[in-house]
């Protein structure tokens, strides 16, 4: 961590400085995001991903036993897996919008804030995460065993359904907080009767932050299965969750036609879930980097063409 101070402060002062352009700059005004818009800065940011991952290839100092092409191989696979893990993220931020009818033009405002939450929880779980596993090398096996029940759950389990008022945060937060039952404008906190009270687009805001820490207890061991240098994962991660906003606008509408998808999540989440446990208990690499990657790659794009190829049948 020492030798690595200057990537993490310079990587974090681009971070900073990309959610001030963000927030002060090109979204200053709240306004509906369309689609064309949403498409260009998926691009921006995939781009800026692919950027710092040649950057990596030709100039990171990786830990010892490694080279950069192999800290860069594995942050591009670690970027795959958390950016196909989080289009079901953007699945449950429509039910958590369309339930609590959110104006379109704020829906921007609240994920920026989640997703500054969300940079906060990953870098927690990263760094436990990390430390679990540098100290109790046998919780690689916990974490494996996790990652395949959670992609055999995925395929099980029922359509997803929305209820608000199980959410543990929730319930807490209106016990102590009262909650408005109109929205104030773009405000997370308005007064009414002389108090200081939330208003539903807070309670929207708690409901992404939980949502994106269950997504976490997967998405973390599941890039851990890739790498444990802390950095590759932190920044992998950091580029997946940064676009995940513009990904949210550009497929909110279509995210339901890919009805077969989770299909494919459930399949990497195994496959990772395996590679991490095969691996430690083998000397030798089962299921290398490269090897993952290209699987990764072929699931994704078997289960697309699969729900573009036969359409869901619509229930009348």
């Amino acid at each position: 961590m020492e030798g690595k101070s200057l990537y993490w402060i310079l990587f974090n002062v681009f971070v900073l400085l990309m959610l001030a352009l963000d927030l002060g700059v090109f979204n200053r005004k709240a306004h509906e995001v369309k689609m064309k818009e949403a498409l260009i800065w998926s691009g921006v940011w995939i781009g800026l991903a692919l950027t710092f991952n040649l950057w990596l290839y030709f100039n990171y100092s990786p830990p010892e036993g490694y080279t950069a092409a192999d800290s860069a191989l594995q942050f591009l696979t670690g970027y795959v897996i958390e950016k196909s893990l989080s289009v079901d993220n953007i699945f449950v931020f429509v039910l958590i919008f369309s339930f609590f009818k959110v104006p379109a033009m704020y829906q921007h405002k609240v994920l920026f804030w989640g997703i500054i939450g969300a940079l906060v929880m990953r870098v927690i779980f990263i760094f436990a995460g990390v430390a679990l596993i540098n100290q109790f090398a046998w919780i690689i096996y916990v974490f494996g065993a996790f990652l395949i029940f959670t992609g055999i759950k995925l395929v099980t389990q029922k359509d997803k359904e929305l209820h608000p008022e199980k959410n543990p945060v929730l319930k807490l937060f209106k016990r102590f907080f009262r909650v408005s039952e109109t929205y104030d404008g773009g405000k997370f906190f308005t007064i009414q009767n002389s108090k200081k009270v939330a208003t539903p687009l807070f309670v929207v805001l708690i409901m992404i932050e939980t949502t994106d820490l269950i997504f976490a207890v997967d998405s973390i061991p599941a890039i851990l299965a890739v790498t444990q240098d802390p950095f590759i994962v932190y920044s992998s991660n950091v580029f997946a969750i940064l676009g995940l906003r513009s990904l949210y606008f550009a497929l909110a509408g279509l995210v339901k036609l890919f009805h077969y998808l989770h299909y494919g999540l459930a399949a990497i989440l195994v496959l990772v879930g395996t590679k991490m446990i095969l691996n430690h208990y083998y000397t030798a690499k089962i299921i290398s980097t490269e090897l993952s990657l290209i699987l990764i790659v072929l699931i994704l794009g078997a289960s697309v063409a699969a729900s573009i190829m036969k359409p869901k049948i619509q229930s009348v």
